[in-house]
């Protein structure tokens, strides 16, 4: 199998989950707006929505209906009562992707024990992929190392492209 190295363009959107913090304080948010552009990707939009899972639902389902290929979520996916990003992804997307979700975990457990702790999700609404990302900068930046690399492929296959 034959891997194509073609530059794929990809649109991303920020959702960050916080009852804290606005953009001006989005410091996780604004670390993922440059990885992204480190990669000659582009941000189509960056949202801060409180940490109510009806919020943070609505927010992704927006993201996705722009046309986005991912949507990055920021926070509420720990064991606060308070985070509820995983459920709300769950509420309005179809299908799980559970191995970008343990390649996260697995990447930051060489970093820190506390990666056990993420209740992070990747799922599929439609065509969109969307992934649950913590709400440190450290930890969101150490998350998207983790599967940066897979970005790509995954985008083409949803977007209904094959494999070579």
């Amino acid at each position: 199998m034959s891997h194509s190295h073609e530059p794929v363009s990809i649109s991303f959107a920020i959702v960050t989950c916080s009852d804290t913090r606005d953009l001006a304080q989005d410091q996780a948010g604004d670390a993922l707006e440059r990885l992204i552009a480190d990669n000659g990707w582009t941000c189509a939009s960056h949202v801060i929505v409180r940490d109510e899972r009806a919020d943070i639902g609505a927010a992704i389902v927006e993201a996705c209906d722009a046309g986005v290929d991912v949507v990055l979520t920021c926070g509420g996916s720990g064991l606060s009562l308070r985070d509820v990003t995983p459920e709300a992804t769950r509420d309005v997307c179809d299908r799980e992707v559970p191995g970008i979700a343990e390649a996260m975990r697995y990447h930051s457990l060489q970093i820190t024990p506390f990666a056990m702790l993420s209740r992070a999700l990747c799922m599929q609404r439609g065509r969109v992929l969307v992934i649950n990302l913590p709400g440190s900068t450290k930890a969101a930046t150490e998350n998207w190392e983790g599967i940066v690399a897979a970005l790509p492929h995954a985008v083409k296959m949803m977007a209904g492209g094959g494999h070579e």
